[in-house]
């Protein structure tokens, strides 16, 4: 009987990991906004562990293992599917830890205030565009980051958001489901 349940989730696992995202990703055509939500998109077959432990990261390009992370990471991976290098760039500009402070909300919402657009916070869904940045603070003090995109909620009245909330990244109807802290526009020169 378990078997039966073995075999769907291991073909599950491994077509998440037969086929780089990066491979994918660069097939995408259109502008940085569609490119970088196709990419988060892509991220949603991953197989990741909710993990916000502190790693040592060996390089610049380096990265936790990616079957772990957090909200945080899904953003960095879709810049870095679309060849844009977000932690080091964040490490360079910011300064402190350069194996944690990518992926801390806090410190995002001051690098995309700083190098991309700061958009204003408000609860109408049309001021919110695929590839919009937003955070948010959870009841608890958490603070959560997630991706716009251009699909609708079932009632069509939302974007959908990607994000990790816990079990891995999802594509999920949550960009009010706390309050609303920030929202940017992060496109890079390159």
């Amino acid at each position: 009987m378990r078997l039966r349940y073995l075999i769907p989730l291991v073909a599950v696992i491994i077509f998440a990991v037969a086929v780089p995202p990066e491979r994918i990703v660069a097939a995408y055509t259109g502008n940085f906004a569609d490119r970088l939500v196709a990419a988060a998109i892509e991220r949603t077959r991953s197989v990741v562990i909710y993990d916000p432990s502190y790693r040592d990261i060996p390089n610049e390009w380096g990265d936790v293992d990616p079957n772990r992370g957090v909200c945080t990471d899904v953003v960095v991976r879709a810049y870095r599917d679309l060849g844009i290098d977000l932690q080091s760039r964040v490490k360079r500009t910011m300064g402190g830890d350069p194996n944690i402070k990518h992926r801390r909300v806090r410190e995002l919402r001051k690098f995309f205030a700083r190098y991309g657009q700061r958009l204003r916070v408000s609860k109408n869904p049309d001021n919110y565009k695929p590839g919009d940045l937003v955070t948010s603070v959870r009841p608890d003090g958490v603070t959560h980051i997630v991706i716009v995109t251009g699909r609708m909620s079932w009632d069509g009245e939302r974007p959908l958001v990607v994000h990790n909330e816990g079990f891995g990244p999802k594509l999920d109807d949550a960009l009010f489901k706390y309050r609303v802290t920030g929202h940017y526009r992060y496109i890079p020169d390159s």
